[in-house]
């Protein structure tokens, strides 16, 4: 005799529909997730700290067109074949320039710099958004799975223990006992593999929030999955053409690459600065009396053309040239993806909507059959291998149409991402369709 209590239809049916794992307690839900990661991310630190590098570059820039200011200072011992004496000096200069071509152009890169800067902090947030959104669901898909393994392996217990009485009172055969031993064993190396699953989603969870993964705030079964807006591709493939974020990146270091072009071919051009210096020098002879003193002071402007510098010049024209065409194609690169993703992410919302529905009217199917099938094992038509089948059935359906819920929210962020519009708002929506607590 089993040592598995008989277990009534009706709590296997409850017990699948949710994780019945852990008592009623509070959750978090996707944005306090977000919040968390975006806290302690390592990934997303990093590249907030790259931003506050990038800012830099606009300084950095400035400097260029700004004067210059030099102090310089000498004490010196000197010991000659005439005389042995100390001189001492000291200077100061000044550059304001003029006209420096590439060092405007510099400036103007620096501008973009930083703009590239802001923008690569932006990919950095949508990347972390996604992150999160996948590695939750994939910690609910998990449950799911597991969940969905124990309610086997409680209902094939339950019609073991069955089986197994039907034989000692001699009503049944020893093939419906084998049929469900194997069963009740191949589910219990499937629970193992599960909770395995399940250990190494909350673990991807946690290296995000660098801490223990909390209760997640599961999707509620009633909600309805929201349709892209517009609900149309062609809009949503010209906006991530336009406005996809990796776009904005490499039309950026396109802009980037033009300037480039325009510094080194700068190095032909003529430099004009303002000029002005003063400077003070003293000899003092060992011994006493004071020679050859001297003070002076300069204002001017210097012009400078370059020549030749063995066509280092030239070749660096040509180098940002080859540049800018790779920024060039880069950008066609980028577009072209970015309308792959927004097609591909967008697809992905319709059928995935188009499944779940599917799998709704499967899951009442699956419900029917089961009762069906129980209720003509009692009248002696079905077999309890007929049971075993259509409960089995049931609990692939209801898992499969847990997973298509999460991956057509997941593409519904993707879509959005692809088109440049993903923000925090659209974690706090999908939030909207959590149960605030597990249960």
């Amino acid at each position: 005799m089993s040592a598995y209590p008989r277990v009534p239809l009706c709590f296997v049916l409850l017990t699948v529909s949710g994780i019945a794992l852990a008592p009623l307690t509070w959750a978090a839900n996707l944005g306090e997730i977000h919040a968390l990661a975006r806290a302690h991310d390592a990934r997303y630190a990093a590249a907030r700290e790259a931003w506050r590098a990038g800012q830099e570059k606009l300084p950095q820039g400035r400097a260029g067109l700004l004067p210059s200011l030099n102090l310089s200072a000498n004490l010196r011992h000197n010991d000659t074949s005439n005389a042995e004496y100390t001189s001492r000096s000291y200077g100061l200069s000044l550059s304001q320039p003029i006209y420096r071509r590439q060092h405007l152009e510099s400036w103007e890169q620096a501008k973009l710099l930083g703009l590239r800067a802001e923008q690569e902090l932006a990919v950095a947030e949508q990347e972390l958004m996604l992150r999160v959104a996948r590695a939750y669901f994939d910690v609910l898909l998990a449950e799911d799975a597991l969940s969905t393994v124990r309610a086997q392996k409680q209902a094939i217990a339950e019609q073991l223990a069955a089986a197994r009485m039907s034989f000692d009172v001699g009503t049944a055969t020893i093939t419906d006992t084998h049929e469900a031993q194997a069963r009740f064993d191949l589910v219990t190396a499937q629970e193992i593999a599960a909770v395995n699953d399940l250990e190494v989603a909350r673990r991807a969870l946690e290296k995000l929030i660098n801490r223990e993964a909390p209760a997640l705030a599961r999707l509620d079964e009633q909600a309805r999955l929201p349709m892209p807006q517009p609900n149309d591709m062609n809009a949503w493939v010209t906006q991530a053409e336009r406005d996809g974020l990796a776009v904005a990146l490499q039309r950026t270091a396109l802009e980037i690459a033009q300037r480039e072009v325009a510094r080194q071919r700068g190095g032909h051009h003529p430099t004009v600065d303002l000029t002005a210096s003063y400077s003070d020098n003293r000899n003092v002879a060992i011994g006493g009396g004071v020679t050859g003193n001297t003070r002076s002071g300069m204002v001017g402007i210097e012009f400078a053309l370059p020549l030749y510098q063995g066509g280092a010049t030239q070749s660096r024209v040509r180098e940002s040239l080859a540049l800018r065409d790779k920024a060039q194609f880069d950008l066609d690169e980028a577009r072209r993806q970015a309308r792959l993703e927004a097609r591909q992410a967008f697809l992905g919302v319709l059928s995935g909507d188009a499944r779940v529905r599917a799998l709704e009217q499967a899951l009442v199917s699956s419900q029917a059959q089961l009762r069906s099938t129980t209720l003509g094992l009692e009248v002696g038509v079905r077999t309890r291998v007929d049971v075993l089948n259509a409960q089995q059935q049931l609990f692939t359906t209801r898992r499969d149409l847990a997973a298509a819920r999460y991956q057509t929210l997941i593409n519904g962020l993707q879509l959005k991402a692809a088109a440049g519009s993903l923000a925090v708002e659209d974690l706090h929506a999908v939030d909207a369709l959590l149960r605030e607590h597990n249960g």
